[in-house]
């Protein structure tokens, strides 16, 4: 148990990092060199872990619902520099979704073809692993409740008249995003596992 846990922990602070730098390097592409010039264009995980997002939230978690999650502290960037107006926020949000979803696919690709090329028991449940993790960073990212990168993708196509659906989600964003980090297995379990199913051939609960 202690073993499995602190393995999750590790698999998931590296994705998270790889996350939120993938954030700063979009931003820094089209014109922000905040995130850079912060020093946080690195992977290393002292530059990034947050005490809440990073241990407690994904201990608390693990250990009472068996689903784990969690956050770095965010990569800061000037959306004023951004180029391509309104959309900059949203292609610096992909970004780190897309980073994960690059991660599950590369390694879900090892696993489906190193089965028959005689990959060992262990080397397809820690890919394993990576691939899941990686899947739910990138399927929770994307759920339109701020902070989450999902906000930002739907603030970029809300046509201005309903801007005031934006303040509502702002105000009362993190408490909504609590309460379905709790509850959140039961919603996004199905979907994590068909886009496993579909990566690495196989179900994984």
């Amino acid at each position: 148990m202690e073993t499995t846990f602190i393995f999750f922990i590790i698999i998931l602070i590296m994705s998270i990092v790889i996350h939120e730098v993938a954030h700063g390097y979009a931003a820094n592409m089209l014109g922000d060199p905040t995130a850079r010039l912060a020093g946080r264009l690195t992977l290393n995980p002292i530059n990034h872990i947050d005490i809440i997002g990073s241990f407690i939230v994904p201990v608390v978690m693990f250990m009472t619902t068996g689903f784990v999650f969690g956050w770095a502290k965010p990569v800061p960037y000037n959306p004023y520099n951004l180029r391509k107006g309104r959309y900059g926020p949203a292609i610096v949000a992909l970004a780190g979704p897309f980073s994960n979803m690059f991660i599950a696919i590369v390694f879900g690709f090892l696993i489906r073809f190193g089965l028959s090329s005689g990959m060992s028991s262990s080397f397809i449940e820690i890919f394993s692993v990576i691939v899941l993790l990686n899947l739910v960073l990138a399927v929770f990212n994307m759920i339109p409740v701020p902070p989450l990168d999902g906000s930002r993708v739907l603030f970029a196509f809300l046509p201005y008249k309903f801007y005031h659906i934006q303040a509502i989600l702002e105000r009362y964003g993190l408490l909504v995003l609590l309460i379905f980090i709790f509850s959140a297995s039961h919603f996004i379990t199905p979907i994590i596992n068909f886009l496993f199913t579909i990566l690495v051939g196989m179900s994984f609960f």
